[in-house]
């Protein structure tokens, strides 16, 4: 794995929904990223507070820039959707090993609420191979959805919420099964409950994207690894963030 740290410039940092802001950085740093589902880390600030960077997936990118969707969720991301157009942002860019290329036909792309953008990138860079692509994208409510138009410009789009208030009532399980989507594999990324889910119904053919909370971001603190059927730990920044659905240890 190769990654590369540079300052790269704000170029806009627009709040999306209540709480969720998509930002766009620009920099030669951006031709490390070599495929989607792939993570940046980000260091706040210039000070010790807050002292760890923040990792974050990331949305689109091109050879100059990055596109990324964050939540607020504590200090650090409250600092960050106040940054401005202009400022510049400390990043390690290309780490993870990302969603390896694959040949197949029919796939669909599953986001859960924060794990919804980076399946924006995969979708597109599929579609431009010829895969036929769907999305299924789960939310808690209908105050919570976003980027449902941008992903219907790429491909069938399909919602669920867990209060049925828009889409499919429950959660992307129930959506998939509602609108009896076929597919040759799945590729995933949101919650862990969300993953598991999945692995359950559908133990072969996935690749999933787990979040974890991680110290440095390229594998040497070992702060997120986690036990997989394959070997006893990986470190989900390092051999992940992507894991195949058949070395998934279901919780529960």
């Amino acid at each position: 794995m190769k990654n590369y740290q540079d300052f790269l410039t704000i170029n806009y940092n627009k709040e999306l929904i209540p709480g969720l802001f998509e930002m766009e950085l620009e920099g030669e740093g951006a031709r490390f990223i070599t495929a989607p589902g792939q993570f940046i880390n980000i260091k706040i600030n210039d000070s010790l507070q807050p002292y760890l960077r923040r990792p974050m997936s990331i949305l689109d990118y091109d050879d100059t820039h990055i596109k990324l969707i964050y939540r607020i969720r504590g200090e650090g991301t409250k600092i960050l959707s106040e940054k401005k157009p202009g400022e510049k942002l400390d990043v390690l860019i290309g780490l993870g090993n990302g969603f390896i290329d694959t040949d197949y036909n029919e796939v669909i792309v599953v986001g859960g609420g924060s794990g919804t953008p980076p399946m924006y990138g995969l979708a597109k860079r599929l579609i431009e191979k010829g895969v036929k692509v769907t999305a299924v994208l789960g939310f808690n409510g209908s105050y919570d959805v976003f980027y449902e138009e941008e992903f219907k410009k790429l491909c069938p789009t399909y919602i669920s919420t867990m209060d049925g208030t828009y889409g499919t009532k429950g959660t992307v399980i129930d959506a998939i099964k509602e609108n009896n989507l076929t597919f040759d594999h799945y590729y995933a990324c949101g919650p862990e409950p969300m993953l598991d889910a999945l692995v359950k119904n559908f133990p072969d053919n996935g690749s999933l994207s787990f979040e974890a909370r991680m110290g440095c971001g390229f594998g040497a603190c070992m702060g997120c690894s986690c036990k997989v059927k394959t070997k006893p730990y990986k470190r989900i920044c390092v051999e992940g963030p992507v894991l195949s659905s058949d070395e998934v240890i279901i919780n529960g």
